[in-house]
């Protein structure tokens, strides 16, 4: 596991500093971020039955990022040119993955697109290993069968793969390159300027996403409610939160911990949606969780020369998307 940077722990406290007990807030925050992503599954589906999803994501991210901007201005003009460029990035991969999730959600329930999503958890330590040329291990490889496997009893309708299983798909790759590269660029300085920078970019991608049909907007007060939720607790706050939890921990243990996720959009779609449970979904989703258990009792077991996931302790101020 990734530990803060030297200069960072001279003045966190003591707890906090390095180690196990220096990753417990991290892993808290992301925790209370995946069940914030998971209650918004069922909304978003309610929503997008008369709001189309580019117009329902450019007024979504627009209010994060107008809500954001006042605050964080100073913290932005503290980055550095490498680290805006980096923020761009992440914006545009992040934009273009919410665009296809959401479009997805369309096609699907929000329980299989929550478990798809979830998928997350088994690509980024494939794309870790791939730009860190690290040897995956044999348990990786038992988590990705077992992964596949749950996805096909999720989402296989006899021999066909639908086109929200494929764009949600897409989007689940997406996100695990930008937990890889927010793993490898995010400080602890700079988590909120970095934030900003990937919020305003994700508002315009959206936004674009948006434009040629024009921008509709909700209809009534319980839907606008519903999307300052979306926008604020599931769009500012968990993105500042993702930044700075990324910059203590690798992001093979960022993305074990978010793929809690799926199974919060689980629950909240059975007890608030409406939706039923069936086995078929029951017997995908626990292989997906096992899939996921296994990754992280692999990583668990590297040697100490290693870190968790194979990736270089970011003490050593290594950046592994340029090694």
């Amino acid at each position: 596991m990734s530990k803060p940077d030297a200069a960072a722990a001279r003045w966190l406290p003591v707890p906090f500093a390095a180690g196990s007990a220096g990753s417990a807030l991290p892993t808290l925050g992301l925790l209370a971020v995946t069940a914030v992503w998971g209650s918004t599954f069922f909304l978003i589906r309610d929503l997008m039955v008369y709001l189309p999803a580019p117009d329902f994501l450019a007024v979504r991210f627009a209010v994060a990022a107008g809500a954001l901007l006042p605050f964080g201005m100073r913290a932005v003009r503290r980055l550095g040119r490498t680290a805006i460029g980096h923020g761009l990035v992440l914006g545009l991969i992040y934009g273009v993955a919410q665009v296809l999730q959401t479009e997805g959600l369309g096609y699907v329930s929000a329980s299989v697109s929550g478990f798809i999503t979830g998928m997350y958890v088994v690509f980024t330590p494939l794309l870790a290993a791939l730009l860190l040329r690290a040897r995956l291990a044999f348990g990786a490889w038992i988590a990705v069968v077992l992964a596949v496997m749950g996805l096909a009893l999720l989402t296989l309708r006899g021999f066909a793969f639908g086109p929200g299983e494929a764009l949600t798909l897409a989007a689940a790759g997406l996100y695990a390159v930008h937990i890889v590269c927010l793993g490898a660029w995010s400080t602890q300085r700079d988590a909120f300027g970095l934030s900003i920078v990937q919020m305003g970019v994700i508002a315009l991608v959206c936004a674009v996403s948006a434009l040629p049909g024009g921008i509709a907007v909700p209809r009534s007060t319980g839907d606008w409610l519903s999307l300052l939720y979306m926008a604020l607790a599931a769009g500012a706050f968990a993105l500042i939160v993702q930044t700075w939890a990324q910059a203590h921990l690798s992001a093979t243990r960022a993305a074990v911990i978010m793929c809690a996720e799926p199974v919060w959009a689980a629950l909240f779609a059975v007890l608030l949606g409406g939706e039923r449970l069936t086995y078929a979904t029951m017997a995908g989703g626990g292989l997906i969780l096992a899939a996921m258990y296994i990754s992280e009792l692999t990583a668990r077991g590297r040697s100490p020369a290693d870190s968790a996931d194979g990736e270089p302790d970011r003490d050593q101020d290594i950046d592994p998307v340029r090694t």
